[in-house]
């Protein structure tokens, strides 16, 4: 099993940026499209396109979301919000593969990286807003 993992510090404190990603609207915008699994998917709107994107399991009391399942395609994913210093958050992204399904590292990390881009993006339309 092929396992990767990346972090990102972001601007809010870890409810505001856990609310954010599980916002069931919202997550075709930020979850690693690059790495989607083919099962246990919904439909979601994005502007005038709908997008699949995988059912996503908010753990709200643990800050934590997860997705996709091993046994459907070798594939599974899950977003954890921590508290960092100074009110933002430490918001770590990590993957799972089985067998073929694996991307290789450099896809992987790529995919992650843009994901955790997407949701800070997010995060920070959401702070601007709510300060204008």
């Amino acid at each position: 099993m092929a396992e990767y993992e990346r972090s990102r510090t972001m601007p809010a404190p870890p409810e505001h940026v856990f609310d954010q990603a599980a916002t069931a609207g919202q997550a075709a915008q930020w979850l690693p499209n690059e790495l989607r699994a083919t099962e246990q998917r919904s439909s979601a709107s994005d502007g005038d396109v709908d997008v699949d994107v995988p059912e996503l399991r908010p753990l709200k009391g643990e800050l934590r979301l997860e997705w996709g399942a091993i046994r459907d395609d070798g594939y599974t994913g899950w977003l954890q919000v921590a508290e960092h210093e100074g009110g933002s958050s430490k918001v770590t992204a990590h993957c799972s593969f089985a067998g073929e399904s694996d991307p290789g590292a450099q896809a992987a990390h790529e995919a992650l990286d843009r994901t955790l881009e997407r949701l800070e993006e997010q995060v920070r339309l959401r702070i601007d807003g709510a300060a204008g």
